[in-house]
């Protein structure tokens, strides 16, 4: 009893040390619980069978994420404890002077882990519970859903997990404490609030040398990842400025911690201006000490800016996509002259009867099934494409083609161009509401809208290569590929559309047949009627001598879109704030740790008449360099790690990079900014205890 209530006044006398920890394992807490309680979001929209499929299946993804995310707040947890064990050392030596076993010092550490874990389990949840109901308004968002109705949502199967992931992790802290305490000598309490680290200085023309090395290093990295991203085909191709990155990153760190106190003492008038000769050897204390921290925390903050960063381009992008590349209700392609290309299309799997029978439209293949599909469409239009071996995108890219070939040579030139008549793809244009174009019978164009592909045959366009075509010479009307599509898709997949001349076309080599339409009815009970009956279609005992057309609808696209979107966001955002928070915490109590063991230096300071504004003053600087060295070298690598995202991105478009970008400030200012003002204040009443 004597010890509970003992650990409870050490909690209550700590609580200004204990105010980072505290924050972090409410914040941990709640927001483990906010991602793990966003299933039982759905009981306030309506959704239909397939979006509760996508929240079923992210929510398994999100449990296995929350696994690695305990590992992340175990680690945290235990860091601050030894924190928190360095920072009472003198106190536990005082125990043992007076004769206490560390048997009872550890129970005392035992209710002081039990009661920590207590409160700030009952805090994190509750906050957890409150944030969770905003939340409803983000699953509702992401997935475009109805809220039916507002009601408090609790989910016992968060809150048990989180109880027992977090219990876990408390027991594994009660007994590393133990083991910590069994080790301990008194000396060695006692003396450990006096023990800091030595400043080494380090040879400044060594530091120099390694210095433009890890810039040159990181500048060749940068190079690769945005110059050289297409040739990155491999693993090893990407790992490679991966850990060139990391080398760099550490060098830049470990050679600055010799520079930074040189170059400054070089500067006499700053250097003794004030504080700032104090200021700066403590920094370089910190830093010369703690260059691998410091390089893992850097490291850490980069994933987190590109994984926000990046996760919420994607759901804002995708979300656009749907209006623009989805203007259609309905698409649906048949195969035809299969047998043109027999052996191409046995090897994709196709029955010798579907592959002979491949000579009927969408439309007639569905009346073949019976099954009047024209009858739920209000309009519809039907267009053609066509292809042969005589324009492959070898062809396309005529004298350019060996130096293309050289730079990319995993691209497949081989493949047949797809051909449409000019009049086919204005009478789409006009369907779908983008722009229409006109050509002469001498002349082709390319639409296209795949970033990539786009560049490679503009490359071609603007050196004025002519194709022939069905005995038709034809140059090219623009010098670049004009943006345009055909198939619909929640991204920019269309690769190069050969649009000609309706007098150039060969009736021979049709390709595919497409029948475009627009519901009749809005409602989507009945739109996802209509399209479960036409998947049915699938059991007709004619599918196996007539391939059906395969199909994709505006409702399939936005489903799969909003399910992909909150998956990919939710758990970006979830790592993201997880190790944004893990990089501020660690910085802090490092902060901390460094202001109790410097705390006699600011007491010197007083003694010889330095007021207190200045000592504050000289304190905040010290915390601020410490919190934004690492922020400024991930931010540069977040400049490059974004150009590399948007280059993989660019298929589901990124015109809403920088709304992404300013929402992952605002994250960065209110969580990284918060435990810099904590750790701040925290650290100011540490250096003003007196003994």
């Amino acid at each position: 009893m004597m010890l509970c209530k003992l650990s409870l006044k050490n909690i209550k006398k700590s609580l200004k040390d204990y105010a980072i920890y505290f924050f972090t394992l409410i914040l941990g807490i709640s927001i483990f619980y906010v991602f793990n309680a966003l299933d039982s979001q759905t009981v306030m929209m309506n959704v239909s069978n397939r979006t509760e499929e996508l929240i079923t299946l992210m929510m398994t993804l999100l449990s296995s994420v929350s696994v690695f995310v305990s590992f992340i707040l175990g680690f945290l947890i235990i860091y601050a404890s030894r924190f928190l064990m360095k920072r009472r050392s003198k106190e536990f030596g005082v125990y043992l002077t007076l004769g206490m076993s560390k048997r009872k010092i550890s129970l005392i550490l035992f209710f002081e882990t039990l009661f920590i874990g207590i409160i700030s389990l009952i805090v994190g949840l509750g906050l957890g519970v409150l944030l969770s109901q905003g939340m409803s308004l983000v699953v509702a968002n992401m997935f475009e859903a109805e809220l039916t109705k507002f009601a408090f949502v609790f989910s016992p199967p968060a809150f048990i997990k989180t109880i027992i992931y977090f219990s876990i992790m408390y027991l594994i802290v009660m007994i590393f404490n133990t083991v910590s305490v069994s080790k301990c000598k008194l000396i060695d309490l006692l003396n450990g609030a006096k023990t800091s680290e030595k400043i080494q200085l380090k040879n400044p023309y060594l530091c120099i040398i390694i210095f433009i090395i890890a810039c040159l290093v990181l500048g060749k990295a940068y190079h690769i990842v945005t110059a050289e991203f297409l040739t990155l085909q491999e693993v090893e191709d990407i790992l490679k400025p991966i850990i060139m990155g990391i080398v760099a990153t550490f060098l830049i760190f470990w050679s600055l911690s010799g520079l930074i106190l040189r170059i400054v003492q070089s500067l006499k008038r700053y250097y003794y201006k004030g504080l700032n000769s104090f200021t700066l050897r403590q920094f370089s204390s910190k830093i010369n000490t703690t260059v691998f921290s410091t390089t893992i925390i850097c490291l850490m903050l980069f994933v987190t800016i590109c994984l926000l960063s990046s996760c919420l381009t994607v759901k804002n992008s995708m979300n656009a996509n749907i209006r623009e590349l989805a203007p259609a209700d309905a698409m649906f392609i048949a195969n035809l002259n299969m047998d043109k290309y027999y052996d191409k299309y046995i090897h994709y799997g196709y029955n010798d009867a579907q592959i002979k029978n491949a000579h009927y439209t969408a439309q007639e293949l569905f009346n073949l099934l019976d099954f009047d599909i024209t009858s739920y469409f209000k309009d519809y239009i039907e267009v053609n494409t066509y292809a042969t071996e005589n324009l492959t995108l070898n062809h396309t890219l005529g004298s350019k083609l060996n130096s293309i070939r050289t730079e990319l040579p995993f691209l497949d030139y081989d493949t047949m161009e797809t051909i449409m008549k000019i009049s086919d793809y204005n009478k789409v244009a006009k369907f779908y509401g983008i722009k229409e174009y006109s050509l002469n019978d001498n002349e082709y164009m390319i639409v296209a809208d795949f970033k990539s592909m786009v560049d490679v045959r503009n490359i071609a366009l603007q050196n004025g290569e002519v194709i022939n075509l069905f005995g038709h010479s034809l140059k090219p009307k623009y010098n670049t590929c004009q943006d345009g599509f055909l198939e619909m898709s929640s991204q920019h997949i269309n690769t190069g559309l050969i649009l000609v001349s309706d007098n150039v076309i060969d009736e021979e080599y049709l390709e595919q047949n497409y029948l475009i339409g627009n519901y009749k009815t809005r409602d989507i009970e009945k739109v996802t009627q209509i399209e479960d009956e036409i998947n049915a279609l699938a059991n007709n005992t004619k599918a196996r001598e007539y391939l059906l057309p395969s199909g994709t609808t505006k409702l399939e696209i936005k489903e799969a879109t909003t399910g992909l979107s909150a998956m990919v966001t939710f758990i970006g955002l979830y790592l993201g704030i997880i190790f944004l928070i893990s990089s501020a915490a660690i910085l802090g109590l490092k902060e901390l740790s460094e202001s109790s063991d410097n705390k006699e230096r600011f007491i010197c300071l007083r003694k010889i008449g330095t007021d207190e504004k200045m000592i504050n003053k000289a304190l905040f600087r010290q915390i601020a360099i410490f919190f934004m060295l690492p922020l400024i070298l991930a931010l540069i690598h977040s400049i490059f790690g974004i150009m590399f995202a948007v280059k993989i991105l660019e298929v589901f478009g990124t015109e809403e990079l920088l709304p992404s970008i300013i929402a992952t400030v605002i994250f960065i200012v209110i969580i990284y900014g918060g435990y810099f003002l904590i750790t701040y204040y925290c650290s100011k009443n540490i250096i003003k205890e007196r003994y």
